[in-house]
């Protein structure tokens, strides 16, 4: 699969990604990382950003080439976060980014700051296909972390059979359906 930044100074740049037959990271398809930031595209200039579960970092990327002043990529995985390194310095985006290893789900306090645009797309499966339902505690950290200002947008993409109870402190405001994936848009109350 070729993943590119779609728009911005980096348009066009091929990221580098795993191989095709190595199912581990689920790279956000282009016409919904398209239509995403192009909802959000007048919050995004001079954005301090959070990607959480970054995979090989292509939503905070192409944040970054279109005009994010800082991006924050939370992974776990040492594999992720290589390659996360990797398309940052093959970009010439490292001075703006920092990449941070934690686990979201059981350390997300080591992700330090406030953030004016929040994603996350995390795995919905594990690698013996059991469902992972991080969505959930993922937006619960997000709130109980204090991450978030008065006008910070919280972008949470999962599949679409995930249930997710409301979230104390977010309110959705808008749903966008691409085939099993939904994105969810939330503003804090």
């Amino acid at each position: 699969m070729t993943l590119k930044v779609l728009s911005g100074e980096a348009r066009g740049r091929i990221l580098k990604t795993l191989p095709s037959d190595d199912l581990s990271i689920r790279p956000m398809l282009g016409r919904m990382k398209k239509s995403v930031f192009d909802i959000i595209q007048f919050q995004l200039p001079n954005a301090v950003f959070l990607d959480l579960y970054a995979g090989v970092g292509s939503v905070g990327i192409e944040a970054l080439s279109r005009g994010a002043e800082k991006v924050v990529f939370g992974e776990l995985s040492d594999k992720s976060i290589n390659l996360v390194k990797h398309n940052l310095k093959m970009l010439g985006f490292e001075d703006r980014a920092e990449v941070v290893k934690t686990d979201i789900v059981k350390n997300f306090f080591l992700l330090k700051g406030t953030y004016d645009i929040v994603f996350l797309g995390p795995p919905y499966k594990d690698g013996s296909k059991k469902a992972l339902a991080l969505t959930y505690p993922t937006l619960k950290n997000i709130v109980s972390n204090n991450i978030l200002k008065p006008t910070s947008i919280v972008i949470s993409q999962r599949h679409i059979k995930e249930p997710v109870a409301a979230v104390a402190g977010l309110e959705n405001y808008r749903r966008e359906t691409y085939g099993d994936t939904v994105v969810y848009f939330y503003k804090p109350v």
